[in-house]
């Protein structure tokens, strides 16, 4: 499955936007552990906090075509250079924080566009112009478990940090861990002496996104993608309240979210592979519909810290590995001249889905008092991503000859 990257230029690029992936999601997924410890300590109620980390998971996708974009016309060094440094103000300002305007800007707008731009669109489109097409799968795969390698061991670190030095050290411990993420920038946007031409026929970056927002497997893609950051950033915010609902230890919750993103390792190497030999609609159907046959499973057990761990590696085969085929899906549509702007564009419909995720949840459970009716929808969406992925086609799509 690695053999294409076996190649040193090749694995180090690979290697190198794998392990900025890992902090910049390993630290955006662990924001849930600290809405208790927040709430608790400032007396901001939790649907604000929740508001703050929804629209985190907006601005978090609204970000990613605009630095992709800006990526694809001036060079991804200072784009990802700057994210890095806005993740890490966004943190280290919190503790400073008493309101939920506050965490708005702080959590839901700097460190979290800050991720955003240390994120996918950017980094995927940058390895896909340093590798050869056929190293391109296996390395979407290994970039992709990176995040989710960073959520195995940054989320426990956290959790044990928020118990020992309190929330607040924790959060700047994060801002630190961004920090590093600097050299990894330097290295993976080194120039390279043969870059890779591009064979697609260039019409231009508004002429392409103006294409593709008419193509009804485009389309598809996103609605798709909506429901997966639905999904994600309903559980990613508020498992340790679900968590906590059922009278479990809150190490039950950090250690869960480690087990999704250890589970996600091989699932996003298993997915990357699959890329290379079926379609990655049908990859994507099966994901989404294995989702809905989990949460009902989970619903039906009781909810025992096994059920919660066996319940976490079911989500992690899933949980960000239907990154690589969506990428795929996006570069063999339109090419890779523009595809950090275009796959930002689909992760800006995942974040929308993300938002409403994580603030909807935040509003249900003070409602009703718990997650019910958010654990049903996240079922119903799962079904109708699984069966709109089924009409996508996976054929180029035939660009106009000119710009206009």
């Amino acid at each position: 499955m690695l053999r294409t990257l076996s190649r040193p230029d090749i694995l180090i690029t690979t290697l190198a936007a794998a392990g900025i992936m890992m902090i910049s999601m390993g630290t955006r997924q662990s924001m849930g552990l600290f809405i208790g410890p927040i709430a608790a300590s400032t007396g901001i109620g939790i649907t604000s906090i929740s508001l703050a980390l929804a629209i985190g998971q907006f601005s978090w996708g609204a970000i990613q075509p605009i630095a992709g974009a800006v990526s694809d016309r001036f060079g991804p060094r200072s784009v990802l250079t700057g994210g890095m440094v806005l993740l890490a103000l966004g943190s280290a300002i919190t503790p400073f924080i008493s309101s939920g305007f506050g965490l708005i800007i702080s959590l839901g707008l700097l460190s979290a566009m800050g991720s955003g731009v240390g994120s996918f669109s950017v980094l995927f489109g940058t390895a896909a112009s340093r590798l050869p097409s056929e190293a391109r799968g296996a390395a979407s795969g290994v970039i992709n478990a990176g995040g989710s390698f960073g959520q195995f061991i940054i989320a426990p670190i956290m959790q044990k940090l928020i118990q020992s030095v309190g929330w607040m050290g924790a959060i700047w411990a994060m801002a630190a861990i961004a920090l590093s993420a600097l050299p990894l920038v330097n290295r993976l946007t080194r120039p390279i002496e043969n870059p890779i031409k591009h064979t697609d026929q260039d019409v231009g970056i508004f002429k392409t996104i103006a294409i593709s927002m008419k193509d009804r497997s485009y389309l598809f893609l996103h609605a798709g993608f909506f429901t997966c950051g639905f999904h994600v950033a309903f559980l990613v915010t508020h498992l340790p309240g679900e968590v906590n609902l059922c009278g479990l230890q809150p190490s039950v919750a950090s250690w869960s979210i480690a087990i999704i993103g250890l589970s996600n390792i091989f699932g996003s190497l298993y997915a990357g592979w699959c890329t290379s030999k079926y379609r990655s609609k049908y990859i994507l159907a099966i994901m989404y519909g294995s989702r809905t046959l989990l949460i009902a499973w989970y619903l039906w057990m009781p909810h025992t810290e096994l059920v919660f761990y066996i319940f976490a590696v079911g989500l992690g085969l899933t949980w960000l590995a239907t990154v690589p085929p969506t990428a795929t899906i996006v570069g063999k549509l339109f090419g890779i001249r523009y595809l950090s702007t275009l796959f930002g564009l689909t992760l800006l419909s995942h974040q929308i889905g993300g938002f409403l995720g994580a603030y909807l949840g935040g509003l249900v459970i003070t409602r009703f008092g718990d997650y019910g009716w958010m654990w049903y929808a996240d079922m119903a969406l799962a079904a109708m991503a699984a069966l709109i992925n089924l009409p996508i086609r996976e054929a180029p799509v035939v660009m106009p000859m000119t710009a206009h």
